[in-house]
């Protein structure tokens, strides 16, 4: 089996690890602030950390896509290159909101700036097919 864009494949194992990593710290969460499921009510310590992993599978709707579009349409070494800065950038999201909400910014906005190149490629790249 080949892979066609094994970079931006990388890139998006690299997500998705990030999500798990998330997942699995809401599931320590859970037992360390006794919140059983399906509860999401518990201290502002678990609030931010469930928040971030649902904020990072809010996000990975919009990235992952875009991501593959942009592959699609300008190969994988560029796409990959943007598309690291995602995980990188959520990975700083987490640590930020998880030590205090307002220190979050810098992450999101990294994440969504990778996002966004991504999504303007993608268009580009279909306004480009299509003339």
């Amino acid at each position: 089996m080949t892979i066609a864009a094994p970079l931006t494949a990388a890139v998006t194992i690299a997500a998705l690890a990030v999500y798990f990593a998330d997942a699995l710290r809401v599931a320590r969460a859970r037992s360390q602030f006794k919140v059983p499921p399906p509860s999401i009510d518990g201290p502002p310590e678990f609030a931010r950390i469930y928040r971030v992993q649902v904020n990072t599978l809010e996000q990975m709707v919009l990235f992952l896509p875009v991501l593959w579009l942009c592959a699609a349409a300008w190969g994988d070494r560029w796409t990959a290159l943007i598309g690291v800065i995602w995980p990188i950038g959520r990975i700083i999201y987490a640590r930020g909101y998880v030590a205090a909400p307002e220190q979050r910014h810098r992450g999101f906005a990294i994440a969504i700036f990778a996002t966004m190149l991504l999504a303007l490629g993608t268009v580009a790249g279909i306004v480009a097919a299509l003339i």
